[in-house]
């Protein structure tokens, strides 16, 4: 059991009391200090526990004996999981906090005001828990989070394959598209193995290869520098290592996504999708399987919005899993991914203020990157995102696009509703309507009529 906190005379609140049985945590790296209800005499009740296994559980034990239903908690770094798993698994009632928000109290700081004033707010009602998915969309997404570390580390590798290569002169990322792709990595093992040539280095291109066995060559023929080709063979190797790595990623995934999905749905095709272009696309770079698999388990086809495709869905339904009934609506949704503009604003002017760096960060990264690149597709988002950059800029289009995507995706998760995109011509017409609707309105309010010019 943990040691007890003297007392240090009655606390006094000129808040109103909504739910005494509840409790407040201070979260640290050694030692969690957990304020219970307040005695009957008005004496705070306090003590500390280790952060090991048998200690938090032992906590959650003296929450239990005191009869507290609802623990709010600080969401200090990783530290809070544990204790986060153990007590939602003994029956309590977790809200996890942003102490950032309530510390700006005028009082000397410690840990033990902390969990006092954090039990003494959530006992009448005002911390705002922070939005946790279900414990098996948790367990998904450790995967792909710590799946794209590797990616980032990989692609750092490359790069510094690329720099080797490049302090030989040999110009194969010049060469190929792609330095990891099916020639590329061949050239590059044979230049490892000892191969000069370069004539029979683009032999190894493949036939689909846009430039030439001879343009190739040119671009092949290097000093290969003893300590270049070193560095260039230790890469080649921590790339091979990490591509490994990253394919048992994946296998797991898909593991763990096949346990979980439903048995209706465990042989279901997914429908057809509404753009052959993408859907050919989908194939091409492999990820036809991974849709089946997202479509099976979610029972929506995320891909079927514009700008998403496998690796982004996968990413947004394994962080904010199947179940949005913690937003009342698309809007709110957008709201937490920081998508909805929020200005402060003093005396009728907007007050410059930086981010707190609060929010669904990951999934907000995909979904602009995907309006990023429907800026220049012929897509009614696309001709949406174009109008808006001609008239506020480039980062607005794409954060408006952004929106509009998480409220479609809201609505395929909580509605089922299935996204078909009518294309640019059919939203300038939409629009060009809308339009001319306005300004008839507005000439007919001012006593005009307007007469159409003929051609």
């Amino acid at each position: 059991m943990g040691r007890a906190q003297p007392a240090r005379g009655r606390r006094r609140t000129a808040f109103r009391v909504i739910e005494p049985a509840v409790a407040g945590v201070d979260i640290g790296s050694r030692e969690h200090w957990v304020a219970g209800p307040v005695g009957s005499d008005g004496a705070p009740n306090v003590r500390a526990f280790a952060t090991t296994t048998e200690q938090v559980q032992a906590l959650g034990q003296w929450l239990l004996a005191h009869g507290v239903r609802s623990v709010a908690m600080e969401s200090t770094s990783v530290y809070w999981i544990p204790l986060y798993e153990v007590l939602v698994a003994q029956g309590l009632e977790v809200v996890l906090v942003n102490m950032r928000q309530l510390h700006g109290v005028p009082a000397r700081k410690s840990d033990v005001r902390d969990c006092q004033w954090l039990q003494q707010l959530h006992s009448c009602g005002l911390p705002r828990g922070s939005f946790r998915p279900a414990d098996l969309i948790c367990r998904l997404r450790a995967l792909p989070r710590e799946r794209s570390a590797l990616v980032a580390e990989r692609t750092r590798i490359v790069q510094r394959m690329q720099k080797a290569l490049d302090q030989m002169n040999g110009q194969v990322h010049p060469a190929v598209t792609d330095l990891t792709g099916q020639t590329g990595l061949a050239i590059v093992r044979a230049i490892v193995a000892g191969e000069r040539d370069p004539h029979r280095l683009a032999a190894l291109r493949d036939r689909r290869c846009k430039k030439s066995s001879a343009e190739m060559a040119a671009h092949l023929t290097g000093t290969w520098r003893e300590e270049h080709v070193f560095n260039l063979r230790m890469g080649l190797r921590r790339d091979e290592e990490l591509t490994a790595v990253l394919a048992e990623y994946d296998a797991q995934l898909a593991r763990w996504m096949e346990e979980q999905t439903p048995v209706a749905r465990q042989t279901a095709a997914v429908p057809a999708h509404p753009t052959p272009a993408k859907a050919k696309a989908l194939a091409r770079r492999g990820a036809a399987p991974q849709r089946t698999r997202l479509y099976r388990w979610a029972g929506v086809d995320l891909t079927r919005i514009d700008g998403v495709g496998g690796t982004a869905a996968e990413i947004i339904l394994t962080e904010i899993g199947l179940n949005l009934q913690a937003f009342a609506d698309e809007h709110r949704f957008a709201a937490w991914l920081r998508l909805t503009p929020n200005p402060a604003i003093s005396g009728g002017k907007i007050l410059p203020r930086r981010r707190n760096g609060l929010g669904a960060t990951r999934v907000a990264t995909v979904l602009r990157l995907a309006a990023a690149t429907l800026l220049h597709s012929q897509t009614a988002l696309g001709a949406s995102g174009r109008r808006i950059a001609r008239r506020k800029g480039r980062a607005v289009a794409i954060a408006a696009i952004a929106r509009k995507l998480a409220h479609l995706i809201y609505r395929a998760l909580r509605d089922g509703a299935a996204y078909v995109d009518i294309g640019a011509a059919a939203y300038e017409q939409r629009f060009q309507h809308r339009r001319l609707t306005q300004l008839t309105q507005t000439a007919r309010e001012l006593g005009y009529t307007l007469v159409p010019v003929a051609a």
